[in-house]
């Protein structure tokens, strides 16, 4: 059993016990990554809470050997894709997902994503193309958030010159 299964055994009763839900558990580099999700969004406190029992749990059990760094956070705007679940849960979101080297087709595969199930997923990458993979193709793959007309990244030049001077006057 490797880390990032010993450390998901720990971990697992221990999110259940602070109400979120465990998302992934990885291990590189001497740094350990536990995130976490929650239908209304990760509290600060619930991050808090989960760290020192984590934390707590890690140092009696001790399943990485020499030192580490622990990291719990959510998953952010983008969230990686790796288990067919994390794929379920983004059905008709947008997602860009990266093949490993020799699949035929392009590496990088950006559109909507149509089907996942245990065996793979199906993204819509134009109104005519349509790109299926099996889980064991992808390298890596996680949501595209877009941003909206409300934006700031949508404002022109024009717009963001016209702040900048109207900060600059204050």
């Amino acid at each position: 059993m490797g880390v990032t299964d010993r450390v998901g055994v720990l971990v697992a009763p221990l999110c259940e016990r602070v109400g979120v839900e465990l998302l992934d558990v990885d291990y590189e580099g001497g740094v350990i990554r536990v995130t976490i999700d929650h239908t209304d969004g990760v509290s600060m406190d619930a991050v808090a809470a989960l760290t020192r029992e984590l934390s707590r749990a890690l140092d009696h059990e001790d399943p990485v050997k020499g030192r580490y760094t622990l990291e719990v956070s959510s998953p952010g705007l983008e969230r990686p894709l790796r288990r067919p679940g994390h794929f379920v849960r983004a059905l008709g979101s947008t997602v860009v997902v990266k093949t490993l080297p020799g699949i035929d087709g392009d590496r990088r595969v950006q559109g909507t994503l149509e089907a996942a199930d245990e065996v793979g997923i199906t993204v819509r990458t134009t109104e005519d193309d349509v790109r299926v993979l099996r889980h064991d193709e992808i390298q890596k793959a996680r949501t595209v958030f877009e941003w909206t007309s409300g934006s700031d990244a949508t404002r022109d030049s024009s717009d963001r010159q016209a702040i900048h001077e109207s900060e600059v006057g204050r």
